[in-house]
């Protein structure tokens, strides 16, 4: 199995990559989506605007990095859950079923990642093992 460790660092890059693409999309056209989020009829659109692209650009980048994995994949999940259910739930239109459906298996990936965590490839590991090298020093005092 040692062969496959890359796996969890591609996964978190798949899942993680499309995330920071639709964020800098967001941040590109600004007056767009504060008003298709006005149109939602979400209360205070800049403010979900601001909390859409530090969710989406913030956390697919620190999700691709694995740095605190599992809290990120999480909030994402959530955030992706709500998403879906908010921009998404005209089910009788099935290109909004198909995209509610898309999120919610994005949610379901990063689920795993809150699970499994970050694998072996990731920041997350890197400081586990740098703390695993200096709890022994530290041991004597």
């Amino acid at each position: 199995m040692g062969r496959f460790r890359f796996l969890p660092l591609l996964g978190r890059i798949l899942i993680g990559a499309p995330f920071v693409v639709s964020g800098l999309g967001k941040l590109a056209a600004y007056g767009a989506t504060v008003g298709y989020i006005a149109a939602m009829g979400l209360p205070v659109p800049p403010l979900a605007f601001a909390v859409a692209v530090l969710t989406e650009l913030g956390g697919g980048l620190l999700l691709m990095s694995g740095y605190r994995a599992r809290v990120v994949s999480l909030a994402m999940a959530v955030f992706c859950v709500v998403t879906a259910i908010f921009f998404h739930h005209n089910f009788a239109d099935q290109n909004q079923m198909i995209h509610f459906l898309k999120i919610v298996m994005m949610a379901g990936g990063l689920l795993q990642i809150t699970w499994f965590g970050a694998g072996a490839f990731s920041l997350d590991a890197r400081s586990n093992r740098v703390a695993l090298r200096i709890s022994p020093l530290n041991a004597g005092y």
